[in-house]
């Protein structure tokens, strides 16, 4: 009986654990995605053709939410193994190996695929601007760039 309650307690937590992670994704960062906060305000919108598209990866800042997350499963975890001075230091060790496993899943769970976009404006600037790969884009593509008042800025098809 005390097994199998252990086996539950383990099971739901590594549930709720995976539920934790999904709370660690960002927006989007595509071409085709805007904030709340852009909705309904005036962006400037420049005109060019693209001179390269290159296949770039775009990693995630590190929040440290994995990391917590997987180290406080892995030391509960590990705490269930064991009696006395063995939970502890199953604990002990659950919680570096969870939390090393976290950090890496939330890393994983984050990364995308993204273009690195080099635009000549029509007025003679050029603009490399990195976002998701949410669209196809060609050289040579007839191309916008939105920027916000942020500067922030998105090309578009």
């Amino acid at each position: 009986m005390k097994h199998t309650i252990r086996t539950l307690s383990l099971s739901a937590l590594i549930g709720l654990s995976a539920i934790a992670m999904t709370g660690c994704d960002t927006a989007s960062q595509g071409g085709k995605t805007y904030t709340r906060g852009q909705a309904q305000q005036q962006m400037k919108v420049h005109y060019g053709v693209l001179l390269s598209v290159a296949a770039v990866t775009i990693e995630p800042e590190k929040t440290g939410g994995g990391a917590a997350v997987g180290a406080v499963t892995g030391g509960i975890a590990g705490s269930m193994l064991g009696s006395g001075d063995g939970s502890t230091l199953a604990a002990m060790g659950g919680a570096l190996l969870g939390g090393a496993a976290g950090s890496k899943a939330e890393q994983n769970m984050r990364t995308v695929a993204g273009h690195e976009l080099e635009v000549e404006l029509d007025d003679g600037r050029i603009l490399v601007i990195v976002q998701e790969a949410d669209d196809v884009f060609l050289k040579g593509d007839r191309v916008r760039v939105v920027v916000d008042s942020k500067g922030v800025s998105r090309v578009r098809q």
